[in-house]
């Protein structure tokens, strides 16, 4: 009995606070301050891409003319090994009954399981633009559903580097378009953008298109549009790839240095 009213009596005299407050244990510390780390690394990788080249049928490797240039970037559905898949649609099939078209067309192959990467993109038009008589003023990029997703992201990245875009069927990063408005707005303020998309998409809704090119417009994006197709499903391109008037308003396109 004494010992039981000895501890009452010493718990009756400690403040509130120490009675509420957590006991603390050696592995527990009282610095709560924050420490700034560097962590370093190197990173370096080799890599191929796969694609296809076409060049006009007046193209003269010795002459002095130089050409406009296309890069599309295909879907999903075409990603592979075998290089015949990227003519399934768009410009890689055009070309094939019409020798005339005027562009040089760069068509890779995205690897199977894999997304279109800005990196290898950017190497394989500096390689191309390097081997060809490319008009450095006149590059333009295209691409459908995946290729479209891959447009809109190389695009506000490096908007300085084309002179109009068009995504179809495709969609982006809202925040790429903010973020590119405050490292390169001159260029993205000046990038002609056609975009297309059909109403009864069930694979990349309309909105996703509809989201990148408000986006644009909010920043002050000068010439951006988008058309859609009240009765087309996923396959907007065909119309859009076999519509002159696409060539037309491409060719009129030209970036200024």
């Amino acid at each position: 009995m004494n010992t039981i009213r000895c501890q009452t009596a010493i718990l009756t005299l400690l403040p509130l606070d120490m009675l509420c407050a957590p006991m603390k244990t050696k592995a527990q510390s009282t610095n709560t301050s924050l420490s700034a780390k560097t962590m370093k690394w190197e990173v370096s990788h080799s890599g191929e891409m796969r694609h296809l080249v076409y060049l006009p049928k007046d193209y003269d490797a010795k002459s002095s003319k130089r050409w406009p240039l296309m890069l599309f970037l295909h879907g999903a559905g075409e990603r592979g090994s075998d290089l015949k898949k990227v003519t399934v649609h768009g410009p890689p099939k055009i070309v094939k009954n019409k020798p005339e078209f005027p562009f040089i067309i760069v068509a890779p192959q995205c690897p199977e399981g894999e997304r279109w990467q800005n990196d290898s993109l950017l190497k394989l038009l500096e390689h191309v633009t390097a081997e060809h008589k490319v008009d450095a003023g006149r590059v333009y990029l295209t691409g459908l559903s995946m290729g479209g997703y891959g447009t809109w992201k190389l695009a506000l990245a490096y908007p300085e580097k084309f002179a109009a875009i068009v995504p179809i069927c495709g969609g982006g990063e809202y925040i790429d378009a903010l973020l590119a408005n405050r490292t390169k707005a001159a260029a993205l303020r000046n990038l002609p953008v056609w975009a297309f998309h059909g109403a009864k998409d069930n694979v990349v809704p309309v909105v996703e298109s509809e989201r990148m090119v408000n986006a644009l417009k909010k920043i002050g994006v000068q010439d951006v549009k988008l058309t859609v197709y009240p009765e087309a499903d996923h396959n907007s391109w065909t119309e859009t790839y076999n519509n002159p008037e696409l060539y037309d308003w491409l060719l009129k396109q030209e970036r200024k240095p």
